[in-house]
């Protein structure tokens, strides 16, 4: 048996793309189904993907009542099986302080200031 392969494509528009392969051998499009919260979320579509064989598009709408401030996580499921296939997540509001990726473009600036200190440094006493 293969394990389906559920890889995001774009969100555009409020709507989550992905496409599925190695879906089941019938052909048939996979039954699945996305919660946040633990809640099931309304409107997924499984359909033939029009430019690969074998392989489905996965359209998620994200619906906007359930944005809010922080950070949203969506879980795709396989109702069969009940297996994760994939997750996203939407980050909202205030910018997180704890949030790694603001750390990292800190640290990246500090970076870049000390590297222009440091070669200042050099030809100052060479």
């Amino acid at each position: 048996m293969t394990i389906p392969q559920l890889a995001k494509a774009r969100i555009q528009a409020g709507v989550w793309e992905g496409v599925l392969v190695n879906a089941n051998a019938s052909g048939a499009p996979p039954d699945l189904q996305v919660t946040h919260l633990s809640q099931k979320i309304d409107g997924v579509t499984v359909a033939p993907h029009p430019d690969q064989a074998d392989a489905f598009l996965v359209k998620v709408p994200i619906p906007a009542e359930v944005l809010t401030d922080g950070v949203q996580t969506f879980l795709i499921t396989e109702t069969a099986s009940g297996e994760v296939l994939n997750s996203f997540s939407i980050v909202t509001g205030q910018p997180l302080e704890t949030d790694i990726r603001a750390e990292v473009d800190l640290l990246r600036e500090e970076l870049d200031m000390l590297k222009r200190a440091f070669r200042r440094h050099c030809t100052e006493t060479s």
